[in-house]
C-alpha cells in the first residue's frame, strides 16, 4: 500500500553507511528511480551520506556502480 505525503509536505529520506561508497548510494539510486517512476520528485527528497570522511570526494564503489548499471 502506498501512502502519499500530505499535500505541500516534503518527505526527506537519508540512507547512511560507513563510507557512502556502496550501500547507501545504491539505496539512494534505487529509491530515486522509484520516486521518478512515480513522479514524486516534488514530494520526496532522497540522499545518502557516510559516517566517516574516508572516501570523501570519491565516486561510489566500482562494483556497486557496475551492478547498478546492469539494473538501470
Amino acid at each position: 500500500m502506498q501512502i502519499p505525503p500530505a499535500k505541500n509536505q516534503q518527505v526527506n529520506v537519508l540512507f547512511v553507511c560507513l563510507g557512502n561508497i556502496c550501500r547507501s548510494p545504491a539505496a539512494e539510486g534505487i529509491l530515486k528511480k522509484m520516486v521518478a517512476d512515480n513522479r514524486l520528485e516534488e514530494s520526496i527528497l532522497v540522499d545518502s551520506a557516510g559516517t566517516s570522511g574516508w572516501h570523501e570526494g570519491e565516486l561510489p564503489d566500482d562494483r556497486m556502480r557496475m551492478h547498478g548499471q546492469r539494473r538501470n
